[in-house]
């Protein structure tokens, strides 16, 4: 398909290739593949994204294949910066998405919505047209929670070519939306697919989203675990205690042998 571009020099966090960036350096990039008609998907990789990688080699793989691989995370972020990348910005996915909206108002970016539950989707599109009248909004569906035929996956890619999007935003849940980015990369039309987990239920209003102190400390952990403990306590409670042991690891092996870890 001729995706192996020439990409810029990333960090591995246990494995995984991380690009060191901010919002304003990952918005560029998207504006280049839209501009270009370049097609590449984005992963936002939170610690949990890296632990999933961990446990799924298999997984890792669509990381690296990634456009870009975000620091959705404070522990990632502060681990960028730790390996010399001083300007790491968290590039947390439901922010992403909000500023890509503001900024193709100008650049005439249309958007697709896929995911969240029924309802959900059209809610977000709702909130974003309150937010920016202007914005194109080209398409929105809810898929069904169960894997979709191959008929009913080909008429979802055929609905996206037709609606002419330059970004289609994915919330089916990771790792799901990540394989299907993987899979669907230059099938569906749009130039740039996006996995934003959760960001269609906390911009949609359907779920609480931590505060902002509590996201710039590395705390929200603690407030989606509060909120969904049922649902997230393995993610949190077992997940989280092995991140911290297995980076432990591998930061004692030092910062000059681990900058070897770092992809060009």
């Amino acid at each position: 398909m001729g995706f192996d571009h020439d990409k810029p020099q990333r960090v591995k966090i246990l494995g995984v290739p991380i690009d060191p960036i901010d919002m304003p350096a990952a918005l560029a990039r998207m504006g280049a593949w839209i501009a270009a008609g370049e097609a590449q998907y984005v992963c936002c990789a939170p610690a949990h994204a890296v632990m999933e990688c961990v446990d799924h080699p298999e997984l890792r793989a669509v990381y690296e294949q990634s456009g870009m691989t975000t620091p959705d995370g404070m522990p990632v972020v502060w681990l960028c910066r730790w390996y010399g990348f001083g300007s790491t910005q968290r590039v947390y996915g439901p922010d992403l998405l909000l500023a890509a909206c503001a900024e193709g108002l100008e650049q005439g970016w249309r958007h697709y919505f896929y995911g969240g539950a029924p309802g959900v989707a059209e809610r977000l599109a709702e909130r974003l047209r309150e937010r920016f009248p202007s914005i194109q909004i080209v398409g929105v569906e809810s898929p069904p929670f169960r894997a979709l035929s191959a008929e009913e996956d080909a008429q979802a890619a055929e609905r996206m070519r037709r609606s002419g999007a330059d970004i289609v935003w994915v919330g089916i849940g990771s790792p799901r939306q990540e394989q299907w980015m993987a899979t669907h990369r230059g099938q569906v039309g749009a130039p740039v697919l996006v996995g934003v987990g959760a960001a269609f239920d906390f911009l949609s209003g359907y779920k609480p989203q931590a505060p902002r102190w509590m996201q710039r400390s590395g705390l929200e952990w603690l407030f989606r675990l509060v909120s969904e403990p049922g649902r997230l306590w393995r993610r949190y409670v077992l997940g989280y205690p092995r991140f911290v042991v297995l980076v432990a690891a591998q930061l004692l092996r030092g910062r000059n042998a681990n900058q070897r870890t770092l992809e060009k």
